[in-house]
């Protein structure tokens, strides 16, 4: 996933969510008619739709992040090109976009991250804006270990981060 086309401001938009049940653990997917809002680990307070048939934009965003988390799963995807639709402060989406590049099958640190986007002292405010990223997998931040070699942290627990890496042969 080469970047991230962020939507800041604009009109209200209907979001949906869908439940896809995977190998590894169940995502709810978000989407406004832009582009792919949020993954998350539980069911959010928005509208859940059970069928990704029809015209609309957010159940067609919706069919293209299923069928390429589906490829991620059998190993046949290893970048993602979908477009999004994400909210976050400058530093945020500094940080999300240092993450989108780093490499299928690598990891690095959050000192790697702090000295990609040119902050080197920011460790510890790259790890809060990794936590927040709403797009796990996608933006994958479950490659992101600490300097020591550790895990770290992840907002879906070490399981499915491990079972993230394990899937990529970290």
């Amino acid at each position: 996933y080469s970047g991230l086309n962020v939507f800041l401001k604009g009109p209200p938009m209907i979001h949906v969510q869908y439940h896809l049940k995977s190998k590894i653990c169940d995502l709810y997917l978000i989407a406004s008619d832009l582009g792919l809002c949020a993954i998350e680990w539980q069911k959010q307070n928005v509208p859940l739709i059970k069928t990704l048939s029809g015209s609309e934009p957010q159940k067609k965003i919706l069919k293209q992040t299923v069928d390429q988390l589906e490829q991620y799963f059998l190993g046949t995807r290893k970048n993602f090109d979908l477009p999004v639709d994400i909210i976050g402060t400058d530093f945020q989406i500094q940080v999300w976009q240092a993450l989108a590049q780093i490499p299928y099958g690598k990891t690095a640190s959050y000192s790697d991250i702090a000295k990609k986007i040119k902050n080197p002292n920011a460790v510890r405010a790259v790890g809060s804006a990794n936590g927040k990223n709403p797009l796990a997998i996608i933006v994958p931040c479950h490659r992101v270990i600490a300097a020591d070699g550790t895990l770290g942290g992840y907002a879906g627990g070490l399981k499915i981060k491990t079972a993230l890496l394990n899937l990529e042969k970290i």
